[in-house]
């Protein structure tokens, strides 16, 4: 009888406390979106080395594993990392060390900042500055530099347009870049008032000056990149898409991810440069669970708010002017055949309807038909209806910025007129295509918070959610497909779908907690909604 008792003792003790899985984390009643296949909402996740073991219910979870480290979440959401599919990371960083342009309402108060960031730092040899917009101010017409030149006679200014496609330079950057009333440049403009420069340029015209600028040293690129990623980890960001970048960069990010101080994960968009596509021909596409090379950053055209975005049609306030393309479509046919030849991805910045055609076109001579080739137009924002469907007839990704419907909203009709404008910002139109769209912010273009962008997506309202009924609002898009734009859709643009974007067993454990829960919070709190934590690999960074 002893024997028969201490077996069923045993038996007993069995089955109340059975061997579990050993893991490194474990969270627990939460709310958690995987954002899998069938988009199921859980309760609970384990994470080991830095992957996903599983997600499921409180009880499943608990009762087959035990971590070092259980959390349980008081009924917090959570969401698979979110990812930026378009944006300036690098320049990001750079730029937080310039004069903050962004928001200025008059000329005056641009020179105002420019003055203010000066007097903060006597020492540089420019002053640069990013981030004015004349169409902010009463007038809206282009700053010019004679302000600058009476303050700044002997030190060059450069002072780039928030769109990055204007800048104003004073008289000494000018010279510096040999820039005259004469000076005539393939997809760039020197803007001229009674014959003689304004100061204003667009698109290929800034690179005669902005290439005389020193390139930043090895430390001062370190410190932008930390405190780019430091403050794109406080809005839940855990991969960025750095839309334009050279070896140097990406082997600085490398060596980084290596040492640890970077933690970001990066798909790195290369700039087509000669050097550039000669070194990534020769090596082919690489990834890891760090970094993505898998494309070229190509440029199609300026912008809209410049009138450097290439039209079919004249500009509405601006009955001569079409805008430009950067390049001919020679030099863009070109570029396709060695993107196609050498397995890496197209991706062009696209903003007026004849940028979007041409390269739509050039797209699809290559492509020929539906792939998995994963070409992307970056921006995609004035698209003529007659080439919508040759997104889904090459199976071509469109990789859009919300933020840019409701930024622009307030000016953009000028530019476009009533009925162009109707074709422009169409997310809800560009998604039915492929049954996807690929979300992003253009960061510092707009603001680094991705939860701006959903807002925009879904509501397509400002900060002050204006106007009542929304900004064309037949081209809002559901919360779960801005969701998903922002995270596995996302991911299958930057070829990452099988690491990143969802929460399921084997992906990497990007994810992110919210204090309130954006697929059910009201309207108007969602882009207040605050991060609670970030973690990348299952380690907390913010």
């Amino acid at each position: 009888m002893h024997a028969i008792a201490l077996m069923l003792l045993i038996v007993v003790i069995s089955s109340c406390s059975p061997d579990k899985e050993k893991v490194d984390l474990i969270i627990h009643n939460a709310t958690i979106y995987t954002v899998s296949s069938g988009f199921d909402i859980v309760q609970a996740m384990a994470v080991k080395d830095g992957k996903f073991v599983a997600a499921g219910t409180d009880s499943n979870i608990l009762s087959k594993y035990e971590a070092s480290e259980t959390l349980d979440m008081g009924r917090k959401t959570i969401y698979p990392g979110f990812i930026d599919a378009h944006a300036h990371f690098y320049r990001y960083g750079l730029g937080l060390h310039v004069a903050d342009l962004l928001g200025a309402e008059s000329e005056e108060e641009l020179v105002e900042r420019v003055v203010t960031h000066r007097g903060a730092n006597p020492e540089v040899a420019w002053i640069l500055g990013r981030g004015w917009d004349q169409n902010l101010w009463p007038e809206k017409e282009f700053p010019t530099k004679t302000k600058l030149d009476s303050l700044f006679p002997n030190t060059p200014v450069l002072l780039t347009r928030i769109d990055g496609h204007a800048a104003l330079a004073n008289q000494k950057a000018l010279e510096m870049g040999g820039i005259s009333a004469k000076t005539q440049i393939l997809g760039g403009k020197v803007i001229l008032k009674e014959g003689k420069p304004t100061g204003v340029l667009i698109d290929n015209a800034i690179k005669m000056v902005s290439d005389k600028i020193p390139d930043a040293g090895i430390e001062e690129s370190r410190s932008a990149l930390i405190a780019a990623q430091e403050n794109c980890f406080s809005v839940g960001l855990t991969t960025v898409a750095d839309a334009g970048l050279d070896k140097k960069i990406i082997d600085l990010m490398s060596e980084m991810h290596k040492d640890n101080t970077l933690k970001m994960r990066i798909y790195a968009m290369v700039n087509p440069s000669k050097e550039n596509m000669e070194h990534y021909f020769k090596t082919g596409p690489y990834q890891d669970e760090q970094m993505t090379i898998k494309s070229f950053k190509i440029y199609g055209d300026g912008a809209l708010g410049s009138r450097g975005a290439a039209l079919l049609q004249p500009y509405h306030d601006a009955k001569t002017d079409y805008g430009f393309l950067l390049n001919t479509q020679e030099a863009f046919d070109e570029l396709a055949q060695k993107m196609y030849q050498n397995g890496f991805q197209m991706n062009t910045h696209c903003i007026g309807d004849s940028a979007n055609r041409t390269l739509l076109n050039i797209y699809a001579k290559h492509l020929k038909g539906k792939n998995d080739l994963r070409w992307r137009i970056e921006h995609a924002q004035v698209v003529s209806i007659d080439d919508m469907p040759k997104f889904a007839s090459f199976s071509i990704i469109p990789s859009v910025q919300p933020t840019h419907a409701t930024s622009d909203m307030y000016w953009a009709g000028q530019r476009l007129g009533p009925f162009r404008i109707k074709t422009a910002y169409a997310y809800k139109d560009l998604l039915d295509q492929n049954g996807m769209l690929a979300l992003g912010s253009d960061f510092p273009v707009e603001q680094i918070n991705p939860l701006y962008g959903f807002h925009s997506a879904v509501v397509r309202k400002d900060a002050k959610n204006w106007p009542d009924q929304g900004f064309q609002p037949e081209n809002k898009i559901t919360r779960e497909h801005a969701l998903k734009g922002m995270t596995i859709w996302a991911a299958y643009a930057n070829f990452e779908e099988k690491l990143k974007g969802s929460i399921e067993a084997g992906k990497l454990a990007d994810f992110v907690i919210l204090e309130k829960d954006i697929m059910t919070a009201k309207e108007n709190e969602l882009r207040n909604v605050k991060v609670s934590a970030t973690f990348i690999g299952g380690k907390k960074v913010f």
